[in-house]
C-alpha cells in the first residue's frame, strides 16, 4: 500500500502518542482539511452540573460522557466511520478525564500500541496534575470496504488541538504542544463488535 506506519511512544505526563490520538510531537503530514469534519459522536450531558473545560485554574468538571451510536455497531463501511467517529470521542473524554476504561474496551488487547495509547493518559492526571486543550477533530476518513474482509484499514486525518500541561499546584508542567495536523492509519477487526487493532501516524 505504501504506507510506513511510526509508532512514536514517547509521553511525559501523559501527552498524546501515535498510538493516542494524534501525536503532539509527529509531524504535519495530512491533506489540507475539508470544509466538513466528521462528527465525532455525541454525548450524555451530565447530571451533576454545567460542564467546565479545563483551564489553567484547574480539570475540566462535569465531562459528558461519548455515546456510541448505534451506527457504530454495524459491520459495514459506515458502521466502521461512526465507530472511529467514536473511538476519538472517547478518546477527548480521556484525556479530559483520565478515566481510561471505555477507550480500553474499544482496542483489542493484544494490540501493544493501543496499550500505550489507552494509558497515556493516567500520566496526565497524577499526582493531580491536568492538562488542558488537546481535543481532536476528524476532516477526512479514507477507506477501501472489502465485505469479505473482518479487518479493515482507513486512513484518518487528526487535527488537535494545542497541549499545555498543569501540576497540582497549578504551575505550567512540561512545554506546551502545539497543534497538529497528522495522518494516521486506523485498523480495526469486526467480530461481535469492532475493535481498535493497530494504529499509528503515516510517514
Amino acid at each position: 500500500m505504501g504506507i510506513v506506519l511510526v509508532l512514536l511512544l514517547g509521553g511525559c505526563q501523559g501527552g498524546p502518542t501515535p498510538s493516542e490520538p494524534p501525536s503532539a510531537t509527529s509531524t504535519t503530514t495530512a491533506p489540507p482539511a475539508s470544509s466538513a469534519t466528521t462528527p465525532i459522536a455525541s454525548a450524555a450531558s451530565s447530571s451533576s452540573g454545567a460542564y467546565r473545560p479545563a483551564d489553567a485554574k484547574g480539570k475540566a468538571q462535569n465531562v459528558p460522557v461519548p455515546v456510541m451510536p448505534e451506527l457504530a455497531k454495524e459491520n459495514s463501511k459506515a458502521g466502521l466511520e461512526a465507530f472511529i467517529g467514536y473511538y476519538y470521542a472517547v478518546a477527548n473524554y480521556a484525556s479530559e478525564t483520565g478515566d481510561i476504561t471505555e477507550l480500553e474496551a474499544l482496542s483489542d488487547p493484544a494490540c501493544g500500541v493501543c496499550t500505550s495509547l489507552n494509558r497515556a493518559p493516567l500520566d496526565s492526571y497524577r499526582d493531580g496534575r491536568w492538562m488542558v486543550g488537546g481535543r481532536v477533530r476528524i476532516p477526512t476518513i479514507e477507506m477501501q470496504w472489502d465485505p469479505t474482509e473482518t479487518s479493515h484499514l482507513a486512513k484518518v486525518q487528526l487535527l488537535q488541538d494545542e497541549i499545555s500541561y498543569y501540576n497540582a499546584d497549578g504551575t505550567m508542567g512540561r512545554p506546551a504542544d502545539k497543534a497538529t495536523n497528522d495522518a494516521f492509519v486506523f485498523v480495526a477487526s469486526y467480530q461481535s463488535a469492532w475493535k481498535l487493532v493497530d494504529t499509528g501516524v503515516i510517514r
